[in-house]
């Protein structure tokens, strides 16, 4: 049986090696042209070219989004930039654009073409027409249900990914016009203003439009046993607490599934865990019917800021846990250390100092460093993470 893949996204260099330590067995990510994330980091073809050969030392995958809608102007430009990408080591392109995706394919053999989101593909004819083109993936649709999904899967040999967590889009899988209406800026080429998240007033008070986040946590099984080939979780702009915890999470489901040992009890634990990272509530969106009312906030909704992420950790030498502290914290507080290796650690603060040794019992200042002294039974590599404890 062929392993589904879990496919984490990287808004920068560091948050792309943070999710493939975590777990991610490909990372999908823009350049600084032609992606719908223009207001993410990016990368330059300098570090496209690092992590590809970073993720490459760990067998695992890099895809670049190619997904803008295409213009004139953009068509003369997009040639040479996609050399130049194929240059850095990438293994795929996610493409929206038939007429692009098919100058890759004839150009470049050794680089697959998977066919974006942006498309919109809700139906097996359309995907086994892309498929006889030579086109390796592609991306359904958002607004599909389980069963629609289903008929898919037994109609097609294509590789089929589909969004399993995140942010969803008002408008079909990203096919927005609010944006460029209300603020010029045009969702379709990487200029998302995020319109369905304003507050709008009206004579009979404040109305909004957003989206629940999508969670399918409970149907990952499921959707292996169906075929799906890659699960996608959304995410360029999240932060590096963030995409460690969902990552990561979603790679124990999954190992767990494989290795018989996913129980009931394990997958609330990680529910617990991915709503505690989450400043959203989420739903299932379409996937057991067609979404409603419920799935979104249409009188307003109230979006938490995260502080359970309490530090990076820097190093740890005898018995001293070196983190760059993110949020509050004090003495006597539960906390959960977690690490890229899968391993955790939950203890009680009770000992800790700050950059010049002296005891403190609180701990408030971002960014500064302390040490926490605890017992640690395990290697605790790069990229661990200190946060409150889950229980």
């Amino acid at each position: 049986m062929k392993r589904v893949e879990l496919l984490s996204p990287a808004g920068d260099l560091e948050r792309l090696k943070v999710t493939l330590l975590y777990g991610a067995d490909a990372v999908y990510l823009g350049g600084k042209s032609f992606g719908l994330r223009a207001n993410a980091t990016n990368f330059t073809f300098e570090e496209l070219e690092e992590g590809c050969k970073f993720a490459h030392k760990l067998n695992k995958k890099v895809y670049l989004t190619l997904n803008i809608v295409f213009h004139n102007e953009d068509i003369d430009k997009v040639f040479d930039y996609i050399e130049k990408c194929v240059k850095c080591g990438i293994d795929a392109f996610i493409v929206s654009d038939l007429a692009v995706a098919s100058f890759i394919k004839e150009h470049y053999k050794n680089v697959e073409v998977h066919i974006s989101t942006q498309d919109s593909l809700m139906n097996y004819k359309a995907i086994n027409y892309l498929e006889s083109k030579g086109f390796e993936r592609v991306v359904l649709a958002r607004e599909l249900t389980r069963e629609k999904i289903k008929e898919i899967l037994s109609k097609t040999n294509i590789d089929i990914e589909m969004f399993i967590h995140g942010a969803m889009c008002t408008c079909v899988s990203g096919r927005c016009a609010l944006s460029n209406y209300v603020t010029n800026r045009d969702a379709n080429r990487g200029g998302c203003a995020q319109i369905c998240r304003f507050e709008f007033t009206t004579d009979n008070g404040s109305f909004t439009m957003a989206t629940k986040d999508l969670s399918l946590t409970d149907y990952i099984t499921e959707l292996i046993d169906m075929g799906v080939s890659s699960f996608k979780v959304e995410g360029r702009m999240r932060s590096n607490y963030y995409l460690a915890t969902v990552i990561g999470t979603y790679r124990k489901i999954i190992d767990d599934y494989y290795n018989n040992t996913l129980t009931e009890d394990k997958i609330k634990y990680y529910e617990k865990v991915l709503a505690r990272v989450a400043n959203r509530e989420v739903s299932t969106q379409y996937y057991l019917r067609d979404a409603d009312s419920t799935d979104q906030y249409f009188t307003g909704r109230k979006e938490n800021s995260n502080q359970d992420f309490l530090g990076q950790v820097i190093s740890y030498d005898k018995k001293l846990l070196m983190i760059k502290e993110r949020n509050y914290f004090e003495k006597g507080d539960k906390v959960d250390l977690f690490t890229p290796n899968g391993d955790l650690l939950t203890f009680t603060v009770d000992k800790v100092f700050d950059k010049d040794m002296n005891l403190v019992e609180i701990i408030r200042h971002p960014d500064e460093i302390y040490y926490v002294e605890v017992d640690i039974p395990f290697e605790v590599p790069e990229h661990s993470m200190l946060r409150k404890s889950i229980d």
